[in-house]
């Protein structure tokens, strides 16, 4: 696909980007004239009248002919392209690279996923988030101007939140989750968070990051009632063994707790919430975040998974054996190897990893700390 990026640079940016920047809006322009005018004749009542109209009217000229901005993006084989002109050249860009895919790189381009969507009234599905061109007339900034109009907004999609809230809930009303029963109080804490924490922190670009509380409720409820099922207790008494507020850097936050005390080390301690969930530009996504994986799980399920429980990578999968767990875990190292912290956690004495990393193990290369 790099070829792809070096013809949109090459032949399709340069071709649709022209003008500094949009002309005035004429009418806009006079509007403002005409407040200004009745302002020095001390009709306050007119001039108001006008302001409101014009805050009603683009300060630019949307269709300026002398203006065009097209900008591209791409993640793997999912790209998208923002283009500031009419939809027939939208149209013949999409042509262009559906040409250019067919003869130079003998692919095919979906004509119905490859679509042509007007960002002001609809829109585009990119890497999971909903791209569009916000609008709104009353946002203001201290000097009284409109800040929304024109910037690219990402949203959550509705239909994801369902999709991931589906996952604890079963015709409408939130389950627990039978299968995790058999984990201990951490582990299932553990699974919970860290589900809870790879979707939210994947989608806190969107300005509508806030509305993931719905998410976090439902599962919330479902975890509730899954250590509810394994006690055979009800939800209220679970609430109440488990909910304590802790501070965090963002502030106090109510959330469910268990922790571990060991003899003469820090206590081991699993929590669901604690998280802010709201807009933050600028966080950094993780587009690989580590598998989650049963402590229960038997070596035929983990084999059969045929993915590394280390770095996630596919196929080629070998098991580390180590004879005795209780010396990885009197070893006096605080800051052990990754796979020996991912043994501890999963209390086993294998381990299913990909070549690469099995290597680098018994070379005593993973995380540069060989543990005898």
């Amino acid at each position: 696909m790099d070829k792809l990026d070096q013809y949109v640079e090459r032949e399709i940016i340069p071709r649709y980007t022209k003008g500094k920047e949009r002309a005035e809006n004429k009418e806009y322009k006079a509007v403002l004239n005409q407040v200004k005018k009745y302002k020095r004749h001390k009709n306050w009542e007119k001039a108001k009248e006008l302001e409101k109209v014009a805050q009603k009217m683009p300060s630019k000229d949307n269709n300026d002919p002398d203006f065009r901005r097209l900008h591209y993006v791409r993640y793997a084989d999912d790209w998208l392209i923002g283009m500031a002109g009419k939809k027939e050249e939208a149209e013949e860009v999409k042509d262009k690279i559906s040409e250019f895919l067919r003869n130079e790189l003998n692919l095919q381009l979906s004509q119905d996923k490859t679509l042509i969507t007007h960002a002001r009234n609809e829109k585009a599905r990119f890497l999971g988030y909903d791209v569009h061109v916000l609008h709104a007339d009353t946002k203001h900034d201290k000097r009284g101007q409109r800040i929304i109009n024109g910037v690219i907004g990402l949203r959550v999609p509705r239909e994801k939140m369902r999709k991931k809230m589906s996952e604890y809930m079963t015709k409408g009303k939130t389950i627990h989750r039978r299968e995790r029963t058999i984990n201990t109080d951490y582990d299932i804490i553990s699974q919970y968070q860290s589900e809870l924490r790879g979707f939210v922190q994947y989608y806190l670009h969107a300005y509508n990051a806030h509305q993931m509380y719905d998410v976090k409720r439902v599962m919330e409820l479902s975890l509730a009632k899954t250590l509810a099922n394994k006690y055979r207790t009800t939800m209220n008494k679970i609430f109440k063994k488990y909910k304590t507020t802790i501070d965090t850097e963002n502030g106090e936050y109510k959330v469910l707790q268990v922790k571990i005390e060991r003899d003469g080390k820090t206590p081991l301690v699993a929590q669901f919430g604690g998280i802010r969930i709201a807009y933050d530009k600028n966080t950094t996504i993780d587009d690989k975040p580590n598998q989650i994986f049963s402590t229960k799980s038997q070596l035929i399920d983990r084999l059969t998974r045929n993915l590394c429980e280390l770095c996630g990578a596919a196929g080629d999968i070998e098991m580390h054996h180590v004879r005795k767990l209780k010396n990885l875990r009197k070893n006096g190292r605080n800051d052990k190897a990754e796979w020996v912290k991912r043994m501890i956690a999963m209390n086993r004495k294998s381990l299913a990893v990909c070549y690469d990393c099995h290597h680098k193990i018994h070379s005593g290369e993973y995380d540069k700390k060989k543990v005898h």
